[in-house]
């Protein structure tokens, strides 16, 4: 290839400084172009129970993760242990699923408490109203709460991530797991390597990794623009003047305490030969563990990765 590329002319250009600092280009470009047969190889850093799995296409990526949380609430159950539950609002598809496979075994919810872990904010934390559209507690009433029906988690156990709220996840998650309960991360990852609306140039803040791992929220965090712009594409049809630029999130300081994980990456247009999500899985995968690259920590935990096979690359000019 050519020796003109982003590496050789980002000095000087608008975009120099508006990648995270600490992102390490050559890095990331050598792990989009693996393929991914290598790219899916066991590295070092993972962990033996970790495992990515590609999909074919959306409605497989949908069955595949509804049923791995269903798996947990289910196994739960029978052992009659209590659930921690940590799930984004994206993917979404996966909630379906999820509801038929419980109201179908009718394994109701009492033992589990689920933990949103973000939501949209201004620059105070201050938060959407519950029952408005576009917020992320009634996207999951919608998704999730009101469909289980009889078999649904409680009320009271249901926390979403308010400026009030956020703060207390810790504790009660600890409480938990000290009950014997487990902690399950559900999520997706975000055009710059986020996990929940943990942004990456949070990094720069920390000197020592144990502090930046010890971190479990943050109230008002400011997005990175690749955020507000991945949101735009795929949640508000491109109208991003309707996105907040600040949102509350867990942190490190949760997620990490993870005792399974199942994540989701299906940004991909296949009846357009496009995608968003192909750099972010492919680093996420193979970057290895770095603050600055916050997915990067999910393969050294157990869990599965459920991916859209054509975002494995490698990632080459007007792939299909």
């Amino acid at each position: 290839m050519s020796d003109i590329n982003f590496m050789t002319t980002v000095a000087g250009s608008l975009l120099e400084g508006f990648y995270p600092s600490g992102w390490d280009f050559e890095k990331i470009d050598a792990c989009c172009a693996t393929g991914r047969k290598k790219l899916t190889e066991p590295a070092e850093h993972w962990h033996e129970k970790f495992k990515p799995v590609a999909v074919k296409d959306v409605k497989e990526m949908d069955k595949k993760m509804g049923n791995a949380i269903a798996d947990q609430i289910e196994k739960a159950a029978k052992k009659g242990r209590p659930l921690a539950l940590i799930l984004p609002v994206g993917p979404m598809g996966m909630y379906k699923q999820v509801v038929k496979r419980i109201r179908d075994s009718k394994t109701k919810c009492n033992h589990v408490t689920t933990f949103n872990m973000d939501e949209w904010s201004d620059k105070e934390g201050n938060t959407f109203p519950g029952d408005q559209p576009g917020g992320f507690e009634h996207a999951m009433t919608e998704a999730l709460f009101d469909p289980l029906k009889k078999y649904t988690v409680p009320p009271e156990q249901r926390n979403f991530a308010t400026k009030e709220n956020l703060p207390t996840y810790a504790d009660k998650i600890a409480a938990i797991k000290a009950q014997g309960g487990k902690l399950v991360t559900v999520y997706g990852i975000g055009r710059a390597c986020h996990i929940a609306f943990w942004e990456p140039q949070i990094a720069g803040e920390y000197e020592i990794l144990s502090n930046w791992q010890q971190q479990t929220h943050r109230i008002g965090q400011a997005l990175h623009p690749l955020t507000v712009e991945q949101n735009a594409l795929h949640s508000f049809n491109s109208r991003f003047t309707l996105i907040p630029c600040w949102a509350n999130t867990i942190g490190p300081g949760l997620f990490l305490q993870s005792d399974f994980c199942i994540g989701g990456a299906d940004g991909a247009y296949p009846d357009r030969g496009a995608m968003w999500q192909g750099m972010s899985l492919c680093v996420t995968l193979q970057y290895g563990p770095d603050p600055w690259i916050p997915s990067s920590w999910m393969p050294t935990m157990a869990g599965r990765l459920f991916f859209m096979k054509q975002l494995a690359g490698p990632l080459l000019p007007d792939a299909n």
